[in-house]
């Protein structure tokens, strides 16, 4: 009986160099983000509105030299026509990562489907949701990956 040989072969499915240097430096941005989130989270608790977590989120990350920018319109495109819907990314991050800030009891699948949206919509890959309304900061984020 001839026994076969089996040529495997990972051409085509190996990360080039660009795509790793571009998830490296996600990956270097979301640990900033959760970094300054976790300081925001142990200097104020939960208890207080998103908009006071987002302005203290900001801040940090330009304590650390990291680009924020916050409440960005974000328009649909249908059919060749821009759209603007009035739908508002909490912060993008190096235009990089969305982060969706909330403070709410529980974070639900309206939320996680929320920024699966923004992150279709604006052809970003990685988005953080965080919810700062949490006894330990770690149970309040989720990272996802489109």
């Amino acid at each position: 009986m001839k026994q076969e040989s089996k040529i495997f072969t990972t051409e085509g499915t190996e990360d080039t160099e660009e795509e790793e240097e571009l998830v490296d430096a996600r990956d270097a941005v979301t640990g900033a983000i959760i970094d300054s989130g976790l300081k925001v989270h142990r200097t104020l608790g939960p208890g207080l509105m998103e908009s006071a977590y987002e302005q203290c989120l900001a801040y940090e990350l330009g304590r650390r030299g990291v680009t924020a920018r916050w409440q960005i319109a974000l328009p649909i495109v249908y059919d060749g026509l821009r759209l603007d819907a009035g739908y508002r990314l909490d912060m993008v991050v190096e235009d990089t990562v969305i982060v969706e800030i909330k403070a709410v009891d529980a974070v639900t699948a309206l939320h996680e489907a929320q920024l699966m949206t923004y992150l279709k919509l604006s052809a970003m890959r990685v988005g953080l949701l965080i919810n700062f309304n949490v006894l330990l900061f770690k149970n309040g984020v989720k990272r996802f990956v489109l």
